[in-house]
């Protein structure tokens, strides 16, 4: 993959950053709250799962860095909060190392995004003059 395709991967990221995060929201409470007789079995650990699943969740954020971004992040981990405390009342296990991980995840993916956003508009400034 090229740099140019990268940069419009990026760059389509960031302009439907809204539409994607909602996406994901929706997705990790299907997967997070869907009731199962036994959990599936999936590469990685369970707290891996969770941390990558976050860091995608506030990717698209960082990516964009809306002016209330404090608000956004400090969202994302009270979601991952709250899906957490639901969890045993739908046949799942609430644990504060999920949540910890969910932290995590949120604060890594955003500031990757913030500065994969900085070097973005960097290279798209390179790009330009060339």
């Amino acid at each position: 993959m090229g740099i140019k395709n990268l940069l419009a991967i990026l760059k389509s990221i960031q302009q439907h950053w809204k539409e994607i995060t909602i996406f994901l929201l929706l997705l990790i409470t299907f997967l997070s709250l869907y009731p199962l007789p036994k959990l599936p079995e999936f590469p990685g650990t369970d707290k891996t799962h969770h941390l990558v699943a976050y860091f995608f969740l506030a990717l698209p954020s960082g990516l964009r860095k809306p002016n209330k971004w404090i608000l956004f992040i400090c969202s994302f981990i009270i979601f991952g909060g709250i899906i957490e405390m639901i969890q045993p009342y739908v046949n799942r296990y609430g644990e504060w190392l999920d949540f910890f991980a969910n932290t995590t995840g949120v604060l890594l993916g955003f500031f990757v995004g913030v500065i994969l956003n900085m070097k973005l508009l960097s290279k798209i400034k390179l790009v330009n003059n060339q």
